[in-house]
């Protein structure tokens, strides 16, 4: 076992990763931007370094600094977190040319699954549904129109490299297909230089559900249970639940056995989410995409099951057995979390600034993940994501209690904060019932 890791990322992830690293009796060497040097992830970290100024790209982004700081600390391992350069399959093979251990997939596996088009192709292959869609990156705009005639509209049009909600568009008819098609494509090349763009079918009322995946050192693929991310802004989401409310004991199993064969069609290892599309209407379930990284929501599949994941992925890429039966995964009561960002309640306007007050809940089933506290100040810098409260319950009544009392017992002042959003969502009707699809955020803002 590698005996000091380093985490290549910032914040509550950065915080949370160093946490299970220390109580492994591992060393947890922590990177950081100037603008990140007071946050509680960089004090409480064994050692520290510093590695650029606060844009992302000369500091979180430099795989250079990333890598000299490795040599520095003598870490032996890199856990990328989430974003950043988590998904980065160049990164990946620098850390493992460096003679590093990377904590996650393989590069090989991270490129086919980072490709939505390959992904999509790879999984079909392997028995995986898939929605109806182009199977090549669209050529111009005429081949557009006929690919969307074929397929049906309203279709969606993605970015082949987006990721994070980011890269999408919807369009009802061939007039709003050329407009969005040359938007995608120009958004794409800027964002993730790769203006590749493909259509699928577009279901207006959808669940966004997910499987937990992992895979073990021995080549075996495990489900660790299904989430439901149905709630979302702007395609991304901010508050997710485990046992998935739509999702039958039939389902469950149907569900976690495609995400087996998605994940083992690139022989994944160590911990990957399958994401797929729950048509509320008629139960059609398609694959979505996989993220080759931890989720931003893992807590929650942590809370139901007592499973460590950050363990589980650091024993994985040093080859060692993980610390639970494979076949028979616990799992027990209902978890929710909720994500506090430093954004309006009403807009989703991010509002960043000086943290004067900060009081966390406390008590049975809750936990909180936070990456600031009093006195840290929230920049423009990177997400606006400041804390995860999590919850768990001994079933979805219980659970929803707690989220309402640590809402309001929740208190962070000088940022804006859309925390009443949430005191709003966990009353919704349309929520507590459990019926509900990704549309609920904008109904509730209508």
């Amino acid at each position: 076992m590698f005996e000091t890791v380093l985490v290549a990322n910032r914040g509550e992830i950065a915080r949370r990763i160093i946490r299970t690293v220390q109580r492994m009796g591992l060393k947890a060497v922590a990177v950081h931007s100037e603008a990140d040097a007071k946050l509680p992830y960089v004090r409480e970290a064994d050692e520290s370094v510093a590695i650029g100024p606060a844009a992302p790209a000369q500091s979180y982004r430099d795989v250079e600094a990333l890598l000299e700081a490795a040599r520095q600390t003598g870490a032996k391992a890199v856990h990328p977190g989430y974003g950043f350069l988590a998904e980065d399959a160049a990164f990946a093979r620098r850390v493992q040319k460096a003679g590093l251990v990377w904590v996650g997939p393989s590069p090989e596996a991270i490129e086919a699954m980072g490709d939505k088009i390959r992904a999509r192709n790879l999984v079909a292959e392997a028995g995986v549904p898939v929605s109806r869609g182009t199977t090549r990156p669209v050529g111009d705009v005429e081949e557009a129109v006929r690919s969307a005639h074929d397929i049906g509209y309203p279709v969606m049009v993605k970015a082949s490299a987006g990721g994070g909600g980011m890269g999408m568009a919807v369009a009802g008819d061939e007039g709003a297909l050329r407009v969005e098609l040359e938007r995608v494509r120009g958004f794409a090349q800027r964002m993730f230089g790769d203006p590749s763009v493909l259509l699928e079918r577009f279901f207006p009322r959808v669940r966004h559900v997910e499987v937990q995946v992992l895979g073990l050192a021995d080549g075996r693929v495990v489900a660790l249970g299904e989430r439901d991310c149905s709630v979302q802004r702007r395609n991304q989401k901010v508050a997710e639940e485990t046992p998935s409310p739509a999702v039958t004991p039939e389902l469950r199993e149907q569900l976690f056995a495609a995400a087996v064969r998605a994940a083992e069609a690139v022989g994944y290892r160590n911990a990957g989410t399958v994401e797929c599309l729950l048509d509320a209407d008629s139960g059609e379930v398609v694959f979505l995409e996989m993220n080759t990284r931890l989720q931003v929501e893992h807590p929650i599949t942590e809370m139901v099951t007592g499973i460590d994941l950050v363990e589980q992925q650091l024993l994985v890429a040093a080859g060692r057995p993980v610390t639970f039966d494979p076949d028979a995964v616990p799992a027990a009561g209902h978890a929710l979390e909720l994500r506090v960002n430093a954004e309006d309640p009403v807009r989703f306007l991010p509002g960043p600034g000086l943290i004067t007050a900060w009081e966390e809940p406390h008590g049975p089933g809750i936990r909180v993940d936070a990456g600031y506290t009093v006195g840290n100040t929230v920049t423009p810098h990177y997400d606006s994501l400041m804390a995860k409260l999590v919850v768990h319950g001994a079933d979805r009544a219980e659970a929803l209690d707690r989220a309402r009392a640590a809402v309001a017992a929740f208190r962070v002042e000088g940022p804006k904060c859309n925390l009443p959003f949430f005191a709003e969502l966990l009353v919704h009707p349309e929520f507590v019932s459990g019926d509900y699809d990704t549309g609920i955020v904008a109904r509730m803002r209508v």
